[in-house]
């Protein structure tokens, strides 16, 4: 019997944990293949492709960003050969079972949550007596019904083998995400969380984490997210790997979801002194700081703690901070979460994830959801259309700050524009990007495309249209921003040059005759002036730029030089410096 384990990832670079768990359950016993597609690619080209390996069997790994497009496969399976038994798994349909069952007669079982023992068992009966009653954890058709089985008590995690030992795996490591999981289960009852249905934490053997990590890093993993629920809630746990991977990462970077409230000081001590820079990065849910919210969705946080550890983080430099929120949810309305996003943003995180809420099956939201008269999607991904507080027309506006955000503040293409604006011209964070947001749809830019100078001069359009003051100070800050942006020289900029080819030519000479007159840091740079002319822009900025970076403090009515050099080779990023004109002029 021929067994294909297949999904539609969200990306290329994603891949599936849960296909390889399954392969590795059941793999000594059936002839299995893994077979991993994205949902963009074409429903004939997947279809054409699995019909190539002449399988018997056919699982699916089901989400809500992929149960739609996985739905147009199978019906297109069946219908070039009716006799494939086709298998569901996954989150999206271990719940409302019955429903995704009559919903897609196509598919023959479904297993209902953990799947690795309940798989191998219905494999083994679909190859020998077919006792299907006896294969808990599944769901099946008998004449016109459907058998929805008792659920399966949980594995020991140790007995499952290591689902990262693949061969066929190898070639790719350096180019993919790897999702790793230490435990399975959440001790937390977020009512919007799949995970709050499963009660308990369980952990995999410390020796056995250490040794499939130690392995995948040796064989060239680049990039390792763990998928625990809350990967530090078992304090030592989490202190020993955090250890082991501070000896062993070989620059290999490891993400994690922490929650930040419970995380202990000396824990956070003890990363400031030993981590090394940008090989750890965290993801903090916030989700809300509405205190009556966080209440009504079961969600224990205390932002104060989470406040401290998420300061303690930033301060230490080591560890980039990823932060989540939701908005919709119970009793947040529009200038609650306006208030959310500012206390979340003044944490100042290298990224601020805005999501809305999703009305997943199982979860206690979706039960509640006429208590607090939500209307959603009917199918995935569930997201709400509004509520009582909430109606589509505000939620319509966040979608513009959570548009804008991505592109000005996640990507850094504009940090120090996008922080000097929201500190001196707006007042707010979620004011900036809801007013550049609301401007960004009337110009019509979110059904068109755009380019990295794009970004720069539709800024500028909207802070022209506004009437703000001293844009020659911003656009200072956005020149700066814009050849940070590069590795190479830029061949275009934006912006109309000031300075004329005689100019340039004598601040060139000046800086081969005098680099010191730059800095020392310059100096030992040791450019000659052809290689001025190749690999440095200059500017005059009005306001000088190094006391600005320092301190945060503007002085205008004095001109600084913008020098900034881009290495040859593009190995590491462009070096800026600055030469105070007005000095230079009165001497």
């Amino acid at each position: 019997m021929k067994v294909v384990l297949s999904t539609l990832n969200a990306k290329f670079i994603h891949t599936s944990l849960a296909l390889r768990y399954l392969k590795s359950f059941c793999g000594d016993d059936f002839d299995i293949d893994i077979t991993e597609y994205t949902i963009k690619d074409p429903a004939m080209n997947i279809v054409s492709d699995l019909f190539l390996k002449q399988p018997d069997v056919i699982g699916f790994s089901c989400y809500i960003w992929n149960i739609e497009e996985t739905i147009t496969v199978i019906n297109m399976l069946k219908k070039i050969n009716p006799q494939l038994i086709i298998v569901l798994g996954g989150p999206e349909v271990s719940y409302d079972t019955e429903y995704w069952m009559k919903r897609i007669p196509e598919v023959d079982y479904i297993v209902v949550g953990e799947g690795e023992e309940t798989f191998h068992h219905l494999l083994k009966e679909l190859s020998g007596d077919r006792a299907l009653y006896s294969v808990f954890g599944t769901a099946y058709r008998k004449e016109d019904r459907v058998i929805i089985n008792p659920p399966r008590p949980k594995l020991k995690l140790d007995d499952i083998p290591s689902p990262h030992r693949f061969p066929e795996d190898i070639p790719s490591l350096a180019n993919r995400v790897v999702y790793f999981e230490t435990s399975r289960g959440c001790p937390f009852s977020c009512q919007f969380c799949l995970s709050s249905i499963e009660v308990g934490v369980r952990y995999f053997d410390m020796e056995r984490t250490k040794s499939d990590l130690l392995y995948l890093i040796d064989s060239g993993a680049k990039l390792i997210k763990f998928v625990d629920r809350t990967f530090n809630i078992k304090r030592d746990y989490a202190m020993e790997i955090f250890e082991f991977l501070i000896q062993n990462h070989r620059g290999c970077v490891f993400q994690f979801e922490i929650t930040a409230d419970i995380m202990r000081p000396e824990v956070l001590d003890y990363l400031a002194a030993e981590a090394p820079p940008g090989v750890f990065r965290f993801e903090i849910g916030v989700q809300s700081t509405n205190d009556e919210t966080n209440y009504l969705v079961k969600r224990r946080q205390n932002f104060s703690k989470l406040t401290r550890t998420v300061t303690m983080v930033k301060e230490s430099g080591k560890i980039d901070q990823h932060l989540d929120l939701i908005a919709g949810l119970p009793e947040e309305d529009y200038d609650s979460f306006r208030k959310t996003f500012n206390d979340v943003f003044e944490l100042g995180p290298e990224e601020l994830q805005l999501g809305f809420l999703k009305m997943l099956r199982g979860t206690g939201m979706r039960a509640d959801a006429e208590k607090y008269g939500y209307k959603y999607m009917d199918h995935a991904p569930y997201e709400i259309l509004g509520n009582d507080i909430l109606p589509f027309s505000d939620l319509v506006r966040i979608k513009r700050v959570e548009d804008v955000l991505e592109k000005y503040w996640n990507a850094h293409r504009l940090d120090h524009t996008v922080s000097y604006l929201i500190r001196e011209e707006f007042p707010s964070a979620f004011d900036f990007f809801q007013q550049f947001g609301d401007y960004w749809e009337t110009r019509g830019w979110q059904k068109i495309g755009h380019q990295l100078e794009d970004l720069f001069t539709r800024l500028r359009s909207f802070l022209i249209d506004r009437g703000t003051q001293r844009l020659d100070i911003i656009e200072g800050l956005m020149k700066l921003d814009y050849f940070l942006n590069h590795k190479y020289k830029p061949r275009k900029i934006w912006w109309e040059f000031t300075l004329d080819k005689a100019r340039q030519s004598e601040y060139f000479r000046m800086l081969t005759e005098s680099p010191g007159a730059l800095s020392d840091a310059f100096a030992e740079l040791r450019i000659s002036e052809k290689d001025l002319h190749k690999h440095v822009m200059l500017e005059v900025l009005p306001f000088e730029l190094d006391r600005y970076l320092e301190s945060r403090e503007m002085v205008s009515g004095t001109e600084q030089l913008l020098v900034v050099y881009f290495p040859p080779d593009a190995a590491s990023r462009a070096k800026h410096f600055t030469l105070d004109l007005t000095a230079k002029a009165a001497t």
